[in-house]
């Protein structure tokens, strides 16, 4: 393993040679890092986490217990991944059939937050600041600051990147300041941005 000074792991962790972590990041019990793995600096992998060889992790992401992260996931900046949440990489599995060349890429982006227990299906892209409750399926892409709960995942909201609901209606125009940072939201056409002071 690479820069094996600059994190922390528990003795009971498997890092494969390799494997690329960043300064500052913890590895906890149990954890198995493969050895194509990039996982940037200051992330968390809770106890009994998987990391494949085709995976990237960016800085400060928290993957919390009992995540298993399988080639062609990738993770951005921030992005929060609550306990035992699934991400799958083959859309139509069987165990008769090796379908290890039909893996579907999954991108999840700077901030977003994935739910204790909910699915990920593989292939979707999943936006920036985009927030996935607890036990929700997805299997669509999610756009930047999106609110999704249910099965299958449905929209009910948008979210502020600072994590609170924004009192927004899901489709039109509008517009709306985050009371925690000041920060304003401007939906147009059922796209929000984040308003940019010039």
């Amino acid at each position: 393993m690479e820069n094996c000074v600059t994190f922390t792991a528990h003795e009971t962790a498997i890092i494969d040679d390799g494997a690329t972590i960043g300064s500052g990041s913890r590895v906890w019990h149990f954890v198995h890092v493969c050895a194509g793995a990039h996982i940037g600096e200051g992330v968390s992998l809770g106890q009994n986490v998987f990391v494949g060889n085709n995976v990237r992790i960016g800085d400060r992401c928290k993957i919390q217990n009992n995540v298993s992260v399988y080639d062609n996931v990738y993770l951005e900046q921030d992005v929060f991944c609550g306990p035992s949440m699934v991400f799958t990489n083959v859309y139509n599995p069987r165990s008769s059939v090796n379908r290890k060349s039909e893996y579907r890429d999954t991108y999840v982006n700077k901030g977003a937050t994935l739910g204790a227990n909910c699915t990920v299906v593989c292939g979707v892209t999943i936006g920036e600041f985009a927030f996935i409750g607890a036990g929700a399926l997805v299997n669509r892409d999610i756009k930047p600051f999106e609110l999704v709960v249910g099965v299958p995942g449905k929209q009910i909201g948008w979210m502020s990147e600072f994590g609170e609901r924004l009192n927004l209606p899901i489709h039109g125009n509008g517009v709306e300041t985050c009371e925690h940072t000041g920060q304003v939201y401007v939906l147009e056409a059922g796209v929000l941005r984040q308003q940019v002071e010039e």
